[in-house]
């Protein structure tokens, strides 16, 4: 059984716990709040006992062997660093932190300190995109010349809601777009070359961001993001030999085709899931702590930093830094 403490108490760490459920071997057995009402909050609605009125008590707990960190963007390098001091194994929400400084001084903290760190892009686990690997790995697209995706949602023009906050990391790039360059990354590598536009929200972060990745080989990834309205939320890989086009929405368990060059169907992908997904990626930390293995080879530390250096690359080129990047 892995022992799971959560540390954050909003939308995103309520799915995980829910959907950790249909796990036989993980239990959630802590929550880290900023205050014994949120935690015990937290605590009531999932059954958790342990109920921490700080993070720090949270990563001190000796019942939890992985502390899950759930925070708005600014909070997960000091709560991630936190943990892995403690010698707790970690996985961090995305984007891993707020720049690729950050980034790889938790990767060098967690190797330095024997501990296990991931980044929690759960999309990378799930049923249909670890089949789309295995075509991949099969060649049995070709060469691949292209990947396009797109992350968009409509969000309420509130200065108040955290997506439009500078001081919570806001903006539709770090929030949604880290869908898509994390997927770029999986299919084609770090880029050689970074294009970016953006249009800014009234508070200053990015409303929509759109990206054009330059790869070895000619090869290009086209991005867009946006919290103005909902997009199609589709993605593609195209290759020589095939292309594979996945359903909406495409970072969620969902379907794929994949088709030929000259039209015929290879594969329909349409497997039954349950849950949310959010259950996969905490398989994966469980089988590599089985494994004695301190990263996951499926989200690698060292990709964690390279997606958070384009995304760096991407916000100079938009001319998006935050508050706390200033001090």
């Amino acid at each position: 059984m892995t022992r799971w403490g959560v540390i954050g108490t909003g939308g995103i760490a309520a799915a995980f716990t829910a959907d950790l459920r249909l796990l036989p071997d993980a239990d959630v057995v802590a929550v880290g709040s900023r205050s014994q009402a949120t935690a015990d909050a937290f605590g009531d609605r999932f059954d958790v006992a342990r109920r921490h009125p700080t993070y720090q008590a949270l990563v001190e707990d000796r019942d939890v062997d992985v502390v899950y960190v759930s925070t708005p963007h600014p909070g997960h390098f000091p709560a991630a660093m936190m943990a892995i001091e403690a010698g707790k194994a970690v996985l961090c929400e995305k984007p891993f932190t707020l720049n690729a400084g950050e980034a790889e001084a938790l990767a060098v903290a967690a190797r330095r300190r024997g501990v296990f760190l991931m980044e929690a892009m759960w999309t990378r686990f799930l049923p249909h995109v670890v089949r789309i690997r295995q075509l991949l790995a099969a060649g049995a697209l070709g060469a691949i010349r292209s990947v396009q995706a797109d992350h968009g949602q409509w969000f309420p023009h509130d200065p108040e809601h955290r997506l439009l906050s500078p001081e919570l990391g806001g903006g539709a790039l770090l929030d949604l777009g880290i869908y898509p360059v994390s997927f770029a990354s999986m299919v084609l590598g770090s880029p050689s070359n970074v294009v970016a536009v953006s249009a800014p929200a009234a508070t200053g972060v990015d409303a929509q961001t759109s990206m054009l990745l330059d790869h070895e080989g000619g090869r290009h990834a086209a991005l867009t993001t946006t919290l103005e309205a909902r997009s199609p939320n589709r993605a593609a890989i195209v290759g020589t030999l095939a292309r594979v086009e996945i359903d909406a929405t495409w970072y969620a368990p969902t379907t794929f085709t994949m088709v030929s060059v000259d039209g015929t169907v290879l594969e329909r992908y349409d497997a039954a899931h349950e849950g949310g997904g959010l259950r996969h990626q905490a398989a994966e930390v469980a089988r590599c702590m089985d494994q004695g293995l301190l990263e996951s080879p499926v989200m690698p530390l060292d990709e964690s930093v390279s997606i958070m250096a384009t995304l760096d690359e991407v916000r100079r080129r938009i001319g998006l830094v935050y508050p706390s990047e200033r001090r």
